[in-house]
């Protein structure tokens, strides 16, 4: 990647960012030199989720960034709107948003409950629409700006459906948000993407809900996200719009033909992950 194309001095909003792919997003911003927002709700470690956003901000800052821990629970406005408002008042606007936050659940409709159905559409689908619409003014302030989506292509097939209804039509809010909004803002120079990982990712989800360590040693790192959504981010956002990415994509454009080294395991025959053909 061309050594000119960098985040150095941006403002850099990352949701879900205490762990896996949000914290490789805001290491990876944070190592041109970004001002990165760490925007997540856990502030005391878990033995099975290791992280928090005062840890992850601790690395950002090693990393040669600025960083901003901010608690927030996406599922309330109010703390939405004062993350936003910290952030401007810390950094003076925001550059970048990448809506990563989610909630996992992939169960059928008799087994889904009511309260997990409010949590993933409450953060998947009301809080990256939400989050994107409270940074907005500020996007549209800013040179080269940013809304990254980690969400899949909108893959309208019944498989994707049949076992978890109510997740994927979650998770694929933040998809139409993509395809809508990049269409809205067209002529207002905000960029507005989705980028999805081609292979599972070894993040806590993986590990906890997933498959454990089998399918944790058949995933990529979650470095391969931070670098393919570093290359997205630093394109011109009046060109680079509207787009469905993949990470291993986005690399082999970028000149990437090894990505072995991203491998939790070299060798082992990785597991494609959900929503792809």
């Amino acid at each position: 990647m061309p050594s000119e194309r960098t985040l150095a001095g941006k403002t850099v909003f990352v949701t879900g960012s205490s762990r896996g792919i949000g914290k490789a997003i805001a290491l990876r911003a944070a190592r041109d030199g970004a001002n990165v927002v760490i925007c997540a709700k856990t502030t005391t470690a878990h033995a099975k989720l290791p992280g928090t956003i005062h840890t992850a901000a601790e690395e950002c800052e090693a990393a040669g960034g600025k960083a901003l821990a901010v608690k927030t629970d996406l599922r309330f406005a109010e703390q939405i709107t004062a993350a936003v408002a910290e952030t401007v008042d810390t950094f003076g606007g925001i550059d970048v948003l990448v809506n990563n936050a989610s909630a996992l659940g992939l169960t059928g409709t008799l087994e889904t409950t009511l309260k997990m159905f409010d949590r993933m559409h409450g953060i998947n689908a009301r809080g990256s629409w939400l989050m994107t619409r409270e940074c907005l003014p500020h996007l549209l302030k800013a040179e080269n700006p940013h809304v990254l989506n980690i969400s899949p292509p909108l893959n309208m097939e019944a498989r994707w459906f049949e076992n978890h209804a109510a997740y994927s039509m979650a998770k694929y809010a933040m998809s139409v948000w993509v395809l809508g909004m990049s269409a809205e803002f067209a002529d207002q120079g905000v960029a507005f993407n989705a980028l999805w990982p081609k292979t599972t990712i070894a993040t806590a989800a993986v590990r906890n809900l997933l498959g454990g360590q089998s399918m944790v040693d058949a995933s990529r790192r979650p470095a391969v996200m931070g670098d393919a959504a570093h290359a997205i981010l630093t394109r011109g956002s009046s060109e680079c719009t509207g787009n469905f990415y993949t990470d291993e994509g986005v690399l082999t454009d970028e000149g990437v033909t090894d990505f072995e080294p991203y491998a939790v395991k070299p060798g082992t025959p990785l597991c494609p992950d959900f929503f792809l053909d």
